[in-house]
């Protein structure tokens, strides 16, 4: 199964600077994750990787990376993996964010986004939560959030 999201990343990153323009495209489509100037780096079925560059539109008083873009890039990889990994037949939207702070960030930082659950069509709606770890160029993790998606059937299915 291949979503249109996961075909047109497929295509684009073959090119030169074919993720920068992913990312683009992502970001012209919902505007407000440009602020943060994100990078995806990998897009599966399951999975998703993008990066934040320590830059000072994105640090806060104290110079680490502000608690919010760190927020927004956990959003944008946890939808971008759930829209590349849903059957056709199945939508979403994100429900709630619990996050904790674990260090200081710092430099350019890796979000990985992955299910904590199969995702699947069904005929109900359910909870799916998803795991999104932010870590820095040494390893540690400085971030790390639970968004619940909420996954429906789309209408006029069956």
């Amino acid at each position: 199964m291949t979503t249109p999201l996961l075909s047109l990343y497929r295509r684009l990153s073959r090119w030169p600077c074919g993720r920068w323009l992913f990312t683009r495209a992502v970001c012209f489509k919902a505007p407000y994750f440009a602020s943060i100037s994100p990078r995806i780096t990998l897009l599966e079925a399951g999975r998703c990787e993008g990066t934040l560059a320590d830059r000072r539109k994105v640090r806060n008083h104290i110079g680490t990376v502000h608690a919010i873009a760190l927020c927004n890039l956990a959003e944008l990889t946890a939808g971008l993996m759930v829209d590349a990994s849903l059957p056709a037949d199945m939508r979403w939207i994100p429900k709630g964010m619990e996050v904790r702070y674990q260090a200081k960030a710092r430099g350019t930082l890796k979000a990985v986004a992955v299910p904590e659950l199969p995702i699947a069509s069904a005929t109900a709606g359910y909870e799916l939560p998803v795991r999104v770890g932010i870590h820095d160029a040494t390893g540690t993790e400085v971030f790390v959030a639970r968004i619940a998606m909420w996954v429906s059937p789309r209408r006029g299915n069956g």
